[in-house]
């Protein structure tokens, strides 16, 4: 038997690119964390003991524990403002806030997070308009400032620890030199680098194209007086660090040595520095207390210090760090979790009344509430809690009269629980639902349709008495045998009024038939409140002037102010029309679950812009509907930025060059190609002017129907139009014939309201068409611009593409999304396609009130783009 010899090379060559090197922050990191895993493991006994050391601290000293870490946080604020102003630019306190919580934040997390960190950007400065580079460049003169003041502050400090501890400051001394070292290398970089020295022209010639980032980084002048606040600012950061150790002896109750403080302040900000991971976690809390036992303290009373003062320096601004990424999503917050809260309550409800109750409670309020009233109050409360799960359905979708409804359910919630069996609990939880309503009530702004209201009361009432007699007359003349009572008038009319408000549970139906008559009863109750409940929360719509009237005056409108290629689009029979009171203008938007898509942006003079998007801002707000606007223009965000909307990139639109189009060179070759095999098999382009013979519209028809089924599309609206063959014959049309003249491809012209601009919007082809008959139609396209003067092209939006630089969380997963999602993959070939013609990318933004809105819009926008 012949042994097949094994081939191991792969399985060493991946042995072989494992490299520790590679790893030895990790591996340095896993160390740290181990060894604190075993100090805080071996010095168990200590920690419980020091427990009620904590909770026996001076309140007031912790409070001026808490007062030094909001000045920490200000004083490194401080220094980010003056790192930037150094450079010229201002930037903001709230921002230099911001800036740092979020990177000090990260730096917890990040390999060699004090340095990592500083690559993090804000969505804040780019909107500020600060370019990378010179975020780069504060951030470096902020970072080399920290790095400075610790070793100005540190060296007196080392060497006061080496005179007074005599003995095993080696370690000590080794951190500050490598410190110094690191801070002199540092200074003769950036040096060499500014001046283009021996290691510019290195970096240069290895790795060309990061000349042009470095000269970026280095071309601002320091100035140096500004700068030097920057400094002023970090020697008060390294101060506010002892005095949190200091305070944390106060706190404690414990002898208190300022100088003491400093050194182990000092100490553990040099181990933090080199830390490569988690800013020293463990690391600092071992040398720390290593520090306090050399000066006397317990292990007990050092562990103490060093807890509360971890918690000041540390764990404080990592809360708070925390709370600053959160603060950008308060609107998704504020929308979210009430509706949860909600139907949490309602599920509460539910359970709460067919669990049986606490027996001490239950006799207790029955001391002050008779029984009946208790028994109505369970089911109170358990048609509150069905009403609490329809309601908060609704409330996700803004309705101002579903926040109403949910207030008022709530509060009888509390009343409920309160008198069925002093539910405390339950009460306390509707409670807070109470005042997180109360402070999120300006989220729900959609409000419901007086009509269906006015029905929905209406209907009941006919209900109700339709359900009166009916009862009425059933309970009167049923026989005894069914509930084995001969029913009084008086007593037709009551069980009737409680079977409908679903109350009565005193009847006992001896036969099939009361059961079900009965029930025949509360199903109708239940239906009309449920029907009333339907119609308390309905949105109400308004709907603009959509007549062939206002119609013709938006045609007359988009001839004197229209300037895009979208713009006849605004006039199509899917859009609602809003005209302005004040100027002469017009919107064109669609309505979708509670949202009034625009397209575009208004059509007017510019100067009249803002004030019409403010007047349809507040029609909408009265609608109750919030906005968005799909397909804005980048130099249109002007007016937007104003009134301090959001947007998101969504794609970008080719331009292509009629001008200086041509087919010559070589990296037109493969066109040329193409366009010549079309030419031997037969096939002719042909540009046919309008109006169209009903004979050629119905072969265009032919071909856009095979276009849609073989290629699985479906008709869309809104920005682009549909095959409608009576708007088609008003339309010049390039089409493209085999040899027998059956057209196999085509495009229609529509009219274009931007200057010296073309555009189409229909380009189908058939099953069967030869390769390269798009390209010989958009050929044909410039052939036929040139004839009408227009020196551009649009050749429409390319979506989920062209993404450089992600400004937010949002934009990064579009462009994720864009690249590694099968059902996107499609707008890489339209972009390959259009790429080969286009001259210029315009962007195009989607422009939305707040964050939680972009849970909203896809369905939103797919709804409005439906015919």
């Amino acid at each position: 038997m012949q042994i097949k010899k094994l081939n191991l090379k792969p399985f060493y060559k991946k042995i072989e690119t494992f490299s520790p090197k590679l790893y030895w922050r990790e591996i340095l990191a896993a160390l740290m964390i181990l060894l604190a895993f075993i100090f805080f493991g071996s010095e168990r006994k200590e920690l419980l003991q020091i427990i009620p050391n904590i909770e026996q601290a001076d309140v007031h000293w912790l409070m001026a524990g808490l007062g030094v870490t909001f000045l920490y946080v200000f004083l490194q604020s401080g220094m980010y403002v003056n790192s930037f102003s150094s450079i010229g630019l201002s930037l903001k306190w709230i921002d230099a806030i911001e800036l740092f919580l979020k990177r000090n934040f990260l730096s917890i997390f990040l390999p060699a997070g004090g340095v990592s960190s500083l690559a993090y950007t804000p969505i804040q400065l780019k909107k500020r308009g600060f370019n990378k580079p010179q975020v780069h460049q504060a951030s470096g003169l902020y970072g080399f400032a920290g790095l400075f003041t610790v070793f100005l502050v540190g060296f007196p400090v080392i060497i006061l620890f080496a005179l007074s501890a005599k003995h095993q400051t080696q370690d000590a001394w080794v951190a500050l030199i490598v410190l110094m070292v690191i801070i002199a290398a540092i200074f003769k970089m950036a040096k060499g680098l500014k001046k283009k020295g021996k290691l510019y022209r290195f970096i240069v010639k290895k790795f060309p194209k990061s000349a042009v980032v470095i000269d970026e980084l280095f071309a601002a002048n320091v100035n140096n007086k500004k700068y030097a606040g920057s400094i002023l600012y970090s020697t008060g950061v390294e101060f506010t660090g002892m005095f949190h150790i200091y305070i944390a002896m106060l706190a404690l109750g414990l002898p208190a040595s300022f100088a003491i403080a400093a050194i182990g302040y000092i100490v553990s900000v040099l181990l933090m520095i080199t830390s490569p991971f988690l800013r020293g976690l463990g690391a600092v809390e071992i040398s720390l207390v290593y520090i306090l036992q050399m000066y006397g303290y317990s292990t007990v009373d050092a562990l103490s210090i060093t807890i509360l003062y971890r918690v000041f320096e540390f764990w404080l601004p990592m809360f708070f760090g925390i709370l600053s990424f959160l603060w950008r999503g308060r609107y998704l917050f504020i929308r979210i979790v009430p509706a949860l809260l909600i139907f949490s309550l309602g599920l509460i409800n539910i359970v709460s009344v067919v669990t049986p109750p606490l027996h001490p409670r239950l006799k207790l309020i029955r001391t002050f509430l008779p029984l009946d009233a208790i028994n109505a109050s369970n089911i109170l409360v358990l048609f509150i809690g069905l009403a609490l799960l329809i309601t908060s359905a609704y409330m996700f979708k803004g309705l101002k009269n579903a926040w109403r409804l949910a207030l008022l359910l709530a509060i009888l919630s509390v009343i409920g629980n309160l008198t069925k069996a002093l539910d405390y609990e339950e009460a306390t939880f509707a409670a807070f639902i109470i005042i997180l309503l109360l402070i999120s009530r300006s989220q729900y702004r959609i409000r419901s349709s007086a009509k269906f209201i006015r029905m929905g009361f209406l209907s009941v009432a006919i209900i109700f008495l339709s359900v009166l007699i009916f009862g009425f007359v059933g309970f009167y003349f049923i026989e005894v045998k069914h509930f084995g009572i001969d029913f009084t008038w008086r007593q037709s009319i009551e069980f009737s009024v409680r079977s409908f408000f679903l109350q009565e549970d005193s009847l006992h139906p001896h036969t099939n038939f009361g059961r079900q008559f009965i029930i025949l009863i509360q199903i109708l109750g239940f239906l009309s409140w449920g029907f009333l409940l339907f119609t308390l929360i309905k949105p109400f719509l308004k709907v603009e002037d959509t007549t062939e009237t206002g119609r013709e005056r938006a045609k007359f409108l988009l001839s004197e102010f229209g300037n895009s290629s979208v713009d006849y689009f605004k006039i199509y029979p899917d859009k609602l029309l809003f005209f302005s009171e004040v100027h002469e203008a017009f919107i064109a938007y669609r309505i979708a679950n509670g949202f009034a898509i625009v397209l575009d942006e208004p059509v007017c003079a510019e100067e009249h812009k803002t004030e019409v998007l403010i007047e349809f801002y507040k029609l909408c707000k009265k609608m109750g509907l919030k906005t968005a606007f799909y397909r804005v223009d980048i130099n249109s965000m002007v007016w937007f930025d104003q009134l301090r909307k959001q947007k998101i990139f969504i794609g970008q639109e080719a331009i292509l060059d009629a001008r200086n189009f041509t087919m010559e060179g070589r990296d037109k070759k493969s066109l040329r190609n193409a366009m010549n095999a079309l030419q031997k098999k037969g096939y002719v382009t042909a540009i046919h002017k309008a109006p169209l013979k009903k004979e050629l519209v119905e072969k265009l028809k032919k071909v856009s129907d095979e276009w849609l089924s073989a290629y699985e599309k479906e008709e869309q609206v809104f920005s682009q139009g549909i095959f409608d063959a009576k708007e088609l014959m008003q339309q010049d049309v390039i089409t493209i014939s085999d040899e027998v003249g059956d057209i196999v491809a085509f495009l229609n012209i529509i009219p274009d309201y931007s200057p010296e601009e073309c555009t189409y919007d229909l380009i189908r082809k058939t099953a069967d068409a030869p390769g390269g008959c798009m390209d010989a139609l958009i050929i044909k396209l410039v052939e036929y611009a040139k004839e009408k003067n227009c020196n551009y092209i649009n050749l429409g939006l390319v979506p989920m593409t062209g993404i450089t630089e992600p400004n937010s969380p949002a934009e990064q997963l579009i462009k994720f999304a864009g690249k590694n999602l099968k059902r996107f993959k499609h707008y890489h070939g339209l972009r390959d396609f259009k790429e080969k013609y286009a001259s210029e990318w315009k962007d195009k933004f989607l422009v939305y009130e707040n964050d939680y809105d972009l849970l909203q819009l896809p369905l939103a926008l797919n709804k409005v783009m439906q015919p």
